[in-house]
């Protein structure tokens, strides 16, 4: 089985914050698929089918962001899901608006849910989507950053009017992403979509990247 877990916050005053990019992703998927149907179970929201013959788990953690790793060590160690079957996809400040970066494993990078699912499983060897949403630096006409905003209030604030196409753009990448993580692995999934990002970014720069792995 694999399980796909999107992170997010419960409760209608979070929805489509920035925090819940996650949830959305995750959304998205049980849109595709024709589901709306989704159970209670071990804290979390979840949905069970089958893509391409195999179980396929989605699930959203009603725990907040910081406890997510009991619901995710709950329902992987009910369905017996190893860390090689598990995806999990979040918010990253640290990339820019609506960039995506696949990782096999790896350090949380200070995401408390990330965090918390690394302490709950007891290894950081689960896949992950990351989901840029920014730092909402404010920057000067010639492009320097003259202050940062509260980093609570923005991951907990909503997107923009004028961000709303790009970090819908990238929901439906992640989307993609976690299908293919479903049918090939997150090694193809690091190929294909960091290389993309990453060709993007040299293009935005000026630049030839090539980064498919990171």
């Amino acid at each position: 089985m694999k399980l796909v877990v999107g992170l997010g916050n419960p409760g209608a005053e979070y929805r489509d914050t920035r925090h819940n990019v996650g949830f959305q992703v995750v959304d998205t998927l049980a849109r595709r698929w024709g589901i709306d149907q989704w159970r209670e179970s071990f804290d979390s929201l979840t949905a069970k089918t089958a893509r391409g013959g195999e179980p396929v788990l989605l699930a959203k953690p009603l725990t907040f962001m910081n406890l997510s790793g009991r619901a995710v060590s709950g329902l992987a160690g009910f369905y017996k899901v190893s860390p090689d079957d598990l995806l999990v996809i979040t918010d990253d400040v640290a990339l820019p608006l609506g960039r995506l970066r696949a990782r096999r494993g790896g350090s949380d990078g200070g995401h408390n849910g990330l965090k918390s699912i690394t302490q709950s499983l007891g290894t950081q060897a689960f896949a992950r989507v990351r989901v840029g949403v920014g730092r909402g630096d404010i920057q000067a006409p010639d492009g320097r950053v003259i202050g940062r905003p509260d980093m609570v209030g923005h991951v907990l604030g909503r997107f923009r009017p004028d961000e709303h196409d790009t970090i819908s753009a990238a929901v439906m990448r992640a989307a993609d992403a976690s299908e293919l993580f479903m049918a090939e692995g997150i090694e193809r999934v690091m190929n294909v979509f960091n290389a993309a990002e990453s060709k993007q970014d040299g293009k935005q720069n000026g630049t030839q990247e090539s980064d498919p792995a990171t």
